[in-house]
């Protein structure tokens, strides 16, 4: 049996992106053109100028892509993109390029859900990894533990009731005025802090997340005293933030007895703890 070459269109928010992938764990190429230039006016991503500007650079993405991993279009076995979650205009983008794309190459066009493509991109940093496992998935609108019983199979065992963390570092950031995007910049600052500010933790008894109150706090706090340090500020959310996560992936790990876990966040995946805690 050949090579198997794939590739993947990823349009599901703020970012237009294009990779040649063989035989699902080598990367030939990958292209991203990033918005974040054009949002932090906006002080977040702004769907309809996100929509608007993956139409503008698709094509030469997904060109580029092609280019750079060696090949022509005809070498292309099959063609794949995100179909959700996302914002609705930016997949739609995504998806009627990749159709009318699978059409003309006469090849078959795979729908890949946004979350499993998270997951699935450990197996191309990690090629020894195989499931079962857990996976802690952080991003701007999830926060998720995922039990990953094969390839195919996936059990959510908890997820946020309201806020996603990353959500929850944009909003922060922008109420202090730090700007856009939240997660960096509130981790810069924290480093010349210190968590000395009590924040509230959200007190659940299962492996479901809460960020809601946490963000409120700080809102509340920054409103009530505006010369607040923001740099204590910053490091008391972080730490009560990132403690949650640790709290709830510890009592995963204890409760299902796996002894592989991978973190899954924004745009990178990185295999971050095996063997017992």
């Amino acid at each position: 049996m050949g090579d198997t070459i794939v590739l993947g269109i990823e349009t599901s928010c703020d970012e237009t992106s294009a990779s040649i992938v063989k035989n699902g764990r080598e990367v030939l190429s990958n292209i991203v053109n990033s918005q974040i230039d054009i949002h932090k006016t906006y002080g977040g991503v702004v769907p309809e100028i996100a929509s608007r500007c993956h139409t503008e650079v698709i094509n030469q993405v997904v060109t580029l892509a092609v280019s750079e991993a060696g090949m022509d279009f005809s070498d292309i076995d099959v063609v794949a993109c995100t179909y959700g979650p996302g914002l609705v205009g930016a997949l739609l983008v995504g998806v009627s390029y990749s159709k009318g794309l699978s059409y003309s190459l006469g090849k078959p066009l795979v729908g890949v859900n946004h979350i499993e493509g998270h997951i699935a991109s450990n197996y191309i940093t990690y090629m020894e990894l195989e499931p079962p496992f857990l996976c802690l998935i952080i991003s701007g609108g999830h926060t998720h533990i995922v039990h990953v019983k094969s390839y195919t199979e996936f059990e959510i065992l908890g997820k946020t009731r309201d806020d996603a963390i990353g959500e929850a570092f944009d909003k922060v950031a922008r109420v202090i005025g730090l700007g856009y995007p939240g997660g960096p910049k509130i981790d810069a600052l924290s480093k010349e802090g210190t968590p000395c500010i009590v924040l509230p933790k959200a007190n659940i008894d299962n492996l479901d997340f809460s960020y809601s109150g946490l963000k409120t706090a700080i809102v509340n706090l920054h409103h009530k005293n505006p010369d607040i340090d923001k740099a204590d500020l910053c490091s008391s959310f972080q730490k009560v933030a990132t403690e949650m996560l640790v709290e709830k992936i510890e009592k995963a790990i204890s409760e299902t007895n796996l002894q592989k876990l991978v973190l899954c966040r924004w745009s990178s995946c990185k295999f971050i703890y095996k063997g017992r805690v």
